[in-house]
């Protein structure tokens, strides 16, 4: 399992993925696939994608925690959420728009 990995069932979930790291710190990879480590205040001294492999356990949490009837967080050994992470629809498959620039939408185009 890859931060790639996390970063696309976060979006795809809409939910923050949590997970502590050796040095005591924290991980929060949020809804938009942006791995962020509250309190950071220098250039990092580790490699996130080790972290992750050092990686136990960790916390989904949905962006709707606070609204009634919505899920809970739950927390899952690396196994489970290995399991979602390889479950996931198109999950080994390369998609073949994956390759192709975005248009720019301000670009003119003459016609």
């Amino acid at each position: 399992m890859k931060l790639v990995d996390l970063r696309k069932l976060a979006i795809k979930k809409q939910h923050r993925i949590r997970f502590h790291m050796r040095n005591g710190m924290e991980c929060v990879m949020d809804q938009r696939g942006v791995a962020l480590v509250p309190g950071l205040d220098r250039i990092p001294d580790f490699n996130m994608e080790q972290e992750l492999e050092a990686a136990s356990t960790f916390v989904l949490e949905p962006l709707n925690v606070g609204e009634k009837n919505a899920p809970k967080s739950r927390t899952l050994a690396r196994e489970e959420l290995a399991v979602m992470v390889s479950a996931g629809p198109g999950a080994g498959h390369h998609d073949e728009h994956d390759d192709e620039p975005v248009p720019d939408p301000t670009a003119k185009h003459s016609r």
